[in-house]
């Protein structure tokens, strides 16, 4: 007989017609995972609907003032919205703003953007209350709350005391953190960071940091390795 237990069918073993026995095969149900994607999928599509406003005031500002500008107002605007709701917003306005967001991509409450060609890889994090510049977050990066990311360390030139520094030139460089590293809470980041690397709470990164290493401090200095025996740091 066939017997029915928590929305499957289970197989059983039974007579048949004929005297003869026979099996069932266990129908396969939906698992929970696919119906997660799927409700993320539809509030992916319904963030993007809510967003088309806030797309079309940026599309204007772009052309009143210049790119930059536009997104600093709105990433200000939705910086303030709380929440899982909030993140998704942000994302589906990112994905159309910045030259480059995953859809997977979570951006916390009081995150702000300051550059449009920010790129943001799949499956990254950013906590609450980070600024980031001219930065590229590779796959799986996570970054704590209150982070710092310019877009390099000169953004303003302060050679000349004849000119105030807000009207000096700077220089302004891309920020890349490698996949798979962890930028600990309220660090400030003026240089690259390599993959599977570790940056401590608090520490100030000034030169590049190499691939698989564990660094705290100012300036972030390496204390440990993450790498197999067999491998050197760089």
């Amino acid at each position: 007989m066939l017997t029915h237990h928590y929305g499957r069918i289970v197989a059983a073993v039974g007579p048949a017609a004929n005297g003869s026995t026979f099996t069932t095969t266990p129908t396969p149900t939906t698992t929970h995972v696919p119906r997660v994607q799927r409700m993320k999928t539809l509030a992916r599509s319904l963030a993007t609907l809510l967003i088309a406003p806030l797309l079309l005031t940026h599309w204007i500002g772009r052309r009143i003032t210049d790119a930059d500008r536009s997104l600093e107002s709105h990433s200000q605007f939705l910086a303030l919205l709380p929440g899982s709701t909030g993140s998704f917003l942000r994302v589906a306005f990112y994905q159309r703003a910045l030259q480059a967001c995953h859809p997977t991509a979570t951006i916390a409450f009081g995150t702000l953007f300051s550059k449009v060609d920010a790129r943001l890889g799949p499956h990254i994090y950013i906590g609450p209350r980070c600024c980031l510049g001219l930065v590229t977050l590779e796959a799986d990066v996570l970054l704590g709350p209150g982070v710092q990311i310019p877009s390099g360390p000169q953004t303003h030139g302060i050679e000349r005391l004849d000119i105030p520094i807000r009207q000096q030139t700077g220089q302004r460089v891309r920020i890349t953190i490698g996949p798979d590293s962890w930028i600990g809470a309220g660090s400030v980041v003026l240089a690259d960071v390599g993959q599977q690397t570790v940056v401590g709470a608090g520490s100030i990164v000034t030169k590049p940091l190499p691939d698989r290493v564990i660094a705290v401090g100012n300036p972030a200095r390496v204390i440990a390795s993450r790498r197999s025996n067999n491998e050197s740091i760089a």
